[in-house]
């Protein structure tokens, strides 16, 4: 059972690219790329909106999301995003197996 998380960070004069640029740059895309159960972790740029970045993040299960939660890539996350003083949207998919 996989689950689909797509965040949608919003800001102001190209802030949600430079966020991005940032994560790529401090490492920090490939230490969440690296964790256990991760299954992707891509952004993606919309066309019709861009001081909004898309990121699309799959994990294995929720105990994978609990830990990557509770990581310290999570924290530098949440001030890489304030410092960027990005809004943030969150969608959630879970795909069932039949």
């Amino acid at each position: 059972m996989s689950i689909t998380i797509n965040l949608y960070y919003t800001g102001k004069n190209g802030n949600a690219r430079k966020f991005v640029e940032e994560m790529v740059q401090s490492g920090i895309v490939s230490a969440v790329r690296a964790e256990a159960g991760n299954e992707k972790y891509e952004y993606y740029f919309p066309m019709d909106d861009t001081e909004t970045v898309l990121l699309i993040d799959r994990w294995q299960n929720q105990e994978a999301l609990d830990l990557h939660h509770r990581s310290e890539q999570m924290t530098q996350i949440a001030a890489l995003r304030g410092k960027y003083k990005l809004k943030l949207r969150v969608e959630r998919y879970v795909e069932e197996k039949k």
